[in-house]
C-alpha cells in the first residue's frame, strides 16, 4: 500500500456535491460590535411597536368612547403592526447579524410571506382609514349607514388582497436562483413579474389612492371650514344690520316725540314748580339718543373683535387639518418610499449595480418603522386615545374600589 493510499485513507476526501449555505454551521457573525450595538438598537425599536400597539389595542377595547366602528379599522391596523413586530422584524435581525441565511428554506419562505402579507396589511389599512375619512366627510348616508358590518367587510378584503400579494412565490412565481441554500440569502421572490405586481399592488397604487384622497379630504374640509366662516360673516353683518335698523327706529320714535309731546310731558312740572322747558326736553332725549348710538358702537367693536378671534381660531383649524395630513401622507411616503423604489428597479438592475448591503438595511428597517409611527400618527390627535393611554398607564382600568 502506497503512502497516497495510506493517506486517502486515513483523510477520506469529500466529493458530495453539497450546495454551501445549507446548514447552520455556516453562521458567519460580523464583529462582536456590530452584533450588540445592532441587536440593542433594533431590539428596542421591536419592543416600541410591540408596547405602542398594544396600546392602541387596549386601549379601543377597554375604552367606552372608543367603542365605534371608525376605530375598528385602527384597531386592526394595530394588529397588523403588531405582527410585523412579532413575525417579521426578530428575524430580520437575525438577518442583520449574519452574513448568511442559516435557518432552512421553509422558514425563509414563510418568513418572506408574513413579511408581504403583514406590511401590505398595514400599507392597505392606510388606505381605508382614508377612504372612511372621505366618505364621512363627503357623505351624510355614509355616516348614517356605517354599520360594523360595512368597516368588517372593509377589514377582509384588505386582508384578502394583502394574502393574494403574498402567496404567488409559495406556488413557484420565483426564479431558482431565489433558494436561500444556494445563494444563502432569503429574499423576496426575485422574478421581475412578480416584482412589478407586489410593488405596484402593495404601494405604488395605495399611495396614488392616499394622495389623492387626503388632497381630496384636504379641499373638503377647507371648504367646509371657509363656508362656516362666510356663514358666521353673513349672520354677524345681518344681526348688526338689525341692530342699526332697530336702533334708528328707536331714534326716529324719540324724535316724534320731541316734536309732538304729549300733555304730560309739557305739563312735567321741574323742581320749582314750574313747568319744564321744551329745550331742556330736547337735550335730555338728544343725551339718551348719543348714549344709545355710543352702546351700539361698542357693540359692533365687540362683535368685530370676537369676529377676527374666530377668523384666527378657524385658520388655525385649516393649518391643524392640513399640517394633520400631510404628517399621514409624509411619514408613510418618507418610511416606504425608498424601500420601493429599490424593491422595484433592484431585480431590474442584477449585478449590474451594487446597492450596499448598509443602505438596503437601512430602507427595510425605514419601511418596519412606519409600524411604530402608526400608532403615534393616527392616535396622537384623539383626546380619547390620550385619555385611554393615560388610564393604562396609571392602571385605572384595573384598579376596582375600595370600600369606605
Amino acid at each position: 500500500m502506497d503512502l497516497d493510499d495510506d493517506n486517502n485513507s486515513m483523510f477520506p476526501v469529500d466529493n458530495s456535491t453539497e450546495e454551501p449555505f445549507s446548514g447552520p454551521w455556516h453562521l458567519t457573525p460580523f464583529s462582536e460590535r456590530h452584533l450588540i450595538s445592532t441587536s440593542v438598537v433594533l431590539g428596542l425599536m421591536i419592543l416600541l411597536t410591540i408596547i405602542g400597539n398594544v396600546f392602541v389595542i387596549a386601549a379601543v377595547i377597554l375604552e367606552k368612547s372608543l367603542h365605534n366602528v371608525a376605530n375598528y379599522l385602527i384597531l386592526s391596523l394595530a394588529v397588523a403592526d403588531l405582527m410585523v413586530a412579532v413575525l417579521v422584524m426578530p428575524i430580520s435581525v437575525v438577518t442583520e447579524i449574519s452574513t448568511v441565511w442559516f435557518l432552512h428554506a421553509e422558514i425563509c419562505d414563510l418568513w418572506t410571506s408574513f413579511d408581504v402579507v403583514c406590511c401590505t396589511a398595514s400599507i392597505l389599512h392606510l388606505v381605508a382609514i382614508a377612504m372612511d375619512r372621505y366618505w364621512a366627510i363627503t357623505s351624510i348616508d355614509y355616516m348614517r349607514n356605517r354599520s360594523a358590518k360595512r368597516i368588517m367587510l372593509m377589514i377582509v378584503l384588505v386582508w384578502a388582497v394583502a394574502l393574494c400579494i403574498s402567496i404567488p412565490p409559495l406556488f413557484g412565481w420565483k426564479k431558482e436562483s431565489d433558494d436561500p441554500d444556494r445563494t444563502g440569502q432569503c429574499m423576496i421572490s426575485q422574478d421581475l413579474g412578480y416584482t412589478v405586481f407586489s410593488t405596484a399592488c402593495a404601494f405604488y397604487v395605495p399611495m396614488t389612492f392616499m394622495i389623492g384622497i387626503y388632497i381630496r379630504i384636504w379641499q373638503v374640509t377647507r371648504s367646509i371650514i371657509r363656508k362656516d366662516k362666510f356663514g358666521k360673516k353673513k349672520k354677524e353683518k345681518r344681526r348688526k344690520e338689525e341692530v342699526t335698523k332697530t336702533s334708528k327706529v328707536e331714534y326716529s320714535i324719540v324724535s316724534n316725540c320731541n316734536g309732538n309731546q304729549s300733555p304730560k310731558i309739557n305739563g312735567r312740572k321741574t323742581e320749582n314748580g314750574n313747568s319744564a322747558a321744551p329745550d331742556e326736553e330736547h337735550s335730555s332725549t338728544a343725551n339718551s339718543d348719543e348714549t344709545k348710538t355710543t352702546m351700539l358702537d361698542k357693540n359692533a367693536d365687540t362683535a368685530l373683535h370676537f369676529q377676527k378671534q374666530r377668523e384666527k381660531i378657524e385658520l388655525r383649524r385649516e393649518r391643524k387639518a392640513a399640517r394633520t395630513l400631510a404628517i399621514i401622507t409624509g411619514a408613510f411616503m418618507l418610511c416606504w418610499l425608498p424601500f420601493f423604489i429599490v424593491a422595484l428597479i433592484g431585480p431590474f438592475l442584477g449585478d449590474s449595480v451594487d446597492i450596499p448591503l448598509l443602505f438596503r438595511s437601512f430602507i427595510l428597517w425605514l419601511g418596519y418603522f412606519n409600524s411604530l409611527l402608526n400608532p403615534i400618527i393616527y392616535t396622537i390627535f384623539s383626546p380619547e386615545f390620550r385619555m385611554a393611554f393615560s388610564k393604562i398607564l396609571f392602571g385605572k382600568y384595573s384598579r376596582k374600589k375600595r370600600p369606605r
